[in-house]
């Protein structure tokens, strides 16, 4: 029996929060969708669903993390102007990336099952800020004393099993407060659980009888294809070579990807994943309550003005 699927949850959780962060600093969280998340608002959603044979289902944690909506877009540029402006009345020049239109940038979900579409997504990366000049304002401990605060000064939300500590002044807290006000670490808090909740689900779907079996299919079709002893296709790709150009040319991806087309794979694993998450929510309601009421107050508080 396979082992356990392989762990980039450190990694994972780092990459999630930083999601945004490029927009006003290493503050802002990625932000999730509306109450309704979409099923395929971003821009590698059509080579999926080529490649499932069918529309996969809605996961509906996973898009609450990574969906970017207009909602989501109107939060971080707030925060973002707000920084600017703080920044200049303390007489520095604070100068972060454009906010990205929702349905500019590409599509940063996680594939959760290994490989997709024989054309690799767009890898572009959300806009990053340039390093300061040596010897410039930037690099001082003023500066980052008034952009992130008092290095000692930090707060702290906890998930279940994670933790999560910034700075609990300086303009981007300040950025931050303008439009969450105090539900600003329950909102972090939040964005950890929903993380804890994505991984949980996709543990718990490894002991679903029929995603079990599915594997299955899909070991002997791998086998069938000349590449026996493979457990599963995120292995696979955990153990393929690491370049794009690389794993173009892997004739066992290639049979994976073939092998997910004649089984089904994608459709049926989306949809068994989609069930899991929505079990984690409905046994956490109150994350699923506060989430939506947290992008209600960012709505109502970005909204533009008659």
């Amino acid at each position: 029996m396979p082992g356990p699927r392989p762990r980039r949850t450190a990694l994972s959780l780092a990459a999630l929060l930083a999601g945004a962060a490029a927009v006003i600093g290493g503050w802002t969280l990625a932000a999730p969708s509306d109450a309704r998340p979409p099923a395929a608002a971003a821009s590698g959603a059509p080579q999926r669903a080529a490649a499932a044979a069918a529309t996969p289902a809605v996961l509906p944690v996973t898009e609450r993390l990574f969906a970017w909506t207009e909602v989501d877009y109107r939060s971080a540029d707030a925060q973002r102007r707000y920084a600017i402006a703080c920044m200049a009345r303390q007489g520095y020049r604070y100068a972060p990336a454009a906010t990205p239109r929702p349905g500019t940038g590409a599509d940063q979900r996680p594939e959760p099952f290994g490989r997709e579409s024989a054309t690799a997504p767009d890898a572009a990366a959300p806009p990053a800020e340039q390093p300061p000049v040596p010897g410039s304002p930037e690099t001082t401990k003023a500066y980052g004393r008034a952009l992130f605060g008092d290095p000692a000064d930090r707060v702290t939300a906890k998930g279940l099993r994670m933790s999560v500590s910034r700075p609990g002044h300086g303009c981007l807290a300040e950025a931050e407060n303008t439009v969450l006000g105090d539900g600003r670490m329950r909102w972090l808090q939040v964005r950890i659980l929903l993380f804890e909740g994505q991984e949980q689900s996709r543990d718990d779907l490894e002991k679903d009888p029929a995603f079990q079996a599915l594997n299955g299919r899909w070991r002997a079709c791998m086998e069938q294809a000349g590449f026996g002893g493979k457990s599963d296709p995120v292995r696979l790709l955990t153990a393929s070579a690491r370049t794009a150009q690389a794993r173009a040319t892997d004739p066992a991806l290639a049979a994976d990807l073939r092998c997910k087309g004649s089984t089904g794979y994608l459709a049926t694993a989306y949809a068994r994943l989609s069930a899991a998450q929505q079990r984690w929510l409905d046994g956490h309601p109150d994350v699923a309550r506060d989430w939506a009421a947290l992008m209600s107050r960012q709505d109502a508080a970005t909204r533009p003005r008659p």
